[in-house]
């Protein structure tokens, strides 16, 4: 799928996050970030007739995943209340929360949909979260915890519909491109759940690499963001069980990233279950990387695609490692 109609006017089209923003974001949050490694993985270990492709392993940032970046970028750049702040996650963005409030001193509530990854939360109270469940999927969670913050003063912290959050998960962007893996990349391979990732890589990619084709990764099972850019506008769609709980769920009616990826985003793909899981086994068997359901997302949408970028080089975004191990021999 590529591009769908232009998106309807909302709070969010107006939004627009730079390159300007990402940079100053990054020296902000530098201090408290890993520079995680991007390494050649040749496609020839997958059995690719040694394609070219670069991994981006944001599975090794502090608390497992890409997005302790934008809870930093969100909490460094306001003032919090003694009250604290809360957010909602179905794992990695509340893990991601903790971790950073832990190191900033301050109190961190993270609202959780039912049927949450159960290590996920495990990984959020052993960070010093404090959790309480409500609503069946992340998008009730966020209209709940954006709701409490608002009545008692705290801090929300939005998973991707904020700009600064999004500005943080652009510099991931700024890392590929010091590390020379953009010079002779002619693809990007992207998880794609609320948005924020792609939103803020792409911000700092396109406008220097326009030739850059980016795609969206979603599972079948959960496309919300991929079937509201192919109506143009936000859908409230049911969501299925899958392997990539970090994208799963709903989005908020308001979603400052939907026009973000309606604009950079150049074509939108659904993996099955099992090809992600075969993508996590794959990972896990050629390079001993243990990723979660989302990477897997995107590493899929590469094995997909493979053929069509035969002499061209590819990245893929390995967004986060946040797995129980026994789920790959499930």
């Amino acid at each position: 799928m590529t591009r769908g109609p232009a998106p309807e006017s909302g709070s969010g089209a107006a939004v627009r996050v730079d390159r300007a923003a990402i940079e100053r974001t990054y020296g902000l949050i530098r201090p408290y970030i890993r520079t995680t490694p991007v390494v050649d993985a040749s496609g020839a270990d997958f059995g690719l007739a040694a394609i070219p492709l670069v991994l981006k392993l944001e599975l090794f940032q502090h608390a497992g995943s890409f997005k302790t970046r934008g809870a930093f970028a969100n909490l460094l750049t306001r003032a919090i209340p003694a009250v604290g702040v809360v957010a909602a996650s179905g794992g990695n963005h509340g893990a991601a929360v903790a971790y950073a409030s832990a190191q900033l001193r301050c109190r961190a509530r993270i609202v959780v949909p039912e049927g949450a990854n159960p290590g996920k939360l495990s990984a959020i109270q052993a960070l010093g979260g404090e959790l309480e469940v409500h609503g069946s999927d992340s998008g009730l969670a966020e209209s709940y915890a954006r709701g409490r913050a608002e009545a008692e003063g705290s801090t929300y912290v939005s998973p991707y519909n904020d700009a600064d959050v999004i500005a943080g998960q652009g510099t991931l962007g700024v890392e590929l491109t010091r590390s020379g893996a953009l010079d002779r990349a002619d693809a990007l391979f992207v998880a794609l759940g609320g948005g924020g990732l792609l939103s803020g890589v792409a911000a700092w990619l396109k406008e220097r690499w326009p030739r850059l084709h980016i795609v969206g990764c979603s599972p079948e099972n959960s496309a919300v963001m991929i079937g509201s850019l192919a109506a143009g506008r936000i859908l409230e769609l049911p969501s299925r069980p899958t392997l990539s709980d970090g994208t799963a769920g709903g989005m908020e009616p308001d979603a400052i990233t939907f026009p973000l990826c309606q604009a950079l985003g150049d074509e939108w793909l659904t993996v099955t279950e099992t090809e992600i899981l075969q993508a996590m086994r794959l990972l896990r068997d050629t390079h001993g990387m243990l990723v979660e359901g989302a990477a897997g997302v995107a590493m899929a949408g590469y094995l997909r695609q493979a053929a069509r970028w035969r002499g061209s080089a590819a990245i893929v975004i390995l967004c986060g490692g946040n797995v129980d191990p026994g789920v790959l021999d499930g």
